[in-house]
């Protein structure tokens, strides 16, 4: 099932948090070769972990996370802006109905429809918070993911060549594209809608 929590909430589901962060350090450093920080115990963390983002997490009958994204308001601190600037010709992305995904990460061996139901479920944080684009950086390598599951997104910019051109863009999410995302998923739009409304309420806050 999907699972929306934020940061400071993670603790309550310490298998869901442990798997979360040792997938994200087994993609990124073992099967993509990134530079980032693992902790003694094998978790993959960062700054922006520390911001109280929102997670969205796919959770196995099992209670393990099966794959994951990272999400944060462009009004507050984020890796587009901080890191990414020469991808945007140094213009700045900073508007409340634009938010950051970060960290999207399938666990190894994750279902295909794992990747669907992220996607699914960000068009539902999309709805409930009032956003109208995600913004985020990627490889090469999710091309081929973002066009299979009918997610594929507004090149900003980008550098490099073949496989290792790297490039931010912009995610829209309108109506058409949450029925074939929801049928690429297996998941029907009502229960997906069901889980966030359970999940964040009606009226959801970024602080609550």
């Amino acid at each position: 099932m999907l699972r929306y929590i934020f940061a400071k909430d993670l603790d309550q589901y310490p298998r869901l948090r442990d798997t979360m962060f040792r997938d994200r350090a087994d993609q990124f450093r073992e099967r993509l070769g990134w530079d980032v920080s693992v902790t003694p115990s094998g978790e993959e963390r960062d700054e922006y972990d520390a911001l109280n983002p929102l997670y969205v997490i796919w959770q196995g009958t099992d209670g393990r996370h099966g794959g994951s994204m990272r999400l944060l308001p462009t009004t507050g601190r984020v890796m587009v802006n901080e890191y990414f600037g020469h991808l945007t010709g140094g213009k700045k992305i900073s508007d409340p109905e634009i938010w950051e995904c970060t960290r999207f990460c399938l666990a190894r061996g994750a279902a295909p429809y794992v990747a669907g139901a992220l996607m699914l479920a960000g068009g539902e944080v999309m709805r409930g918070f009032g956003i109208k684009q995600y913004v985020g950086v990627f490889d090469a390598r999710m091309v081929r993911i973002y066009r299979m599951i009918g997610a594929s997104p507004t090149i900003v910019g980008s550098m490099g060549e073949g496989r290792d051109q790297i490039s931010v863009g912009l995610w829209s999410f309108r109506d058409d594209s949450r029925l074939r995302v929801a049928q690429r998923a297996g998941l029907s739009p009502e229960v997906s809608e069901l889980w966030f409304r359970r999940a964040v309420g009606a009226t959801p806050a970024l602080s609550a």
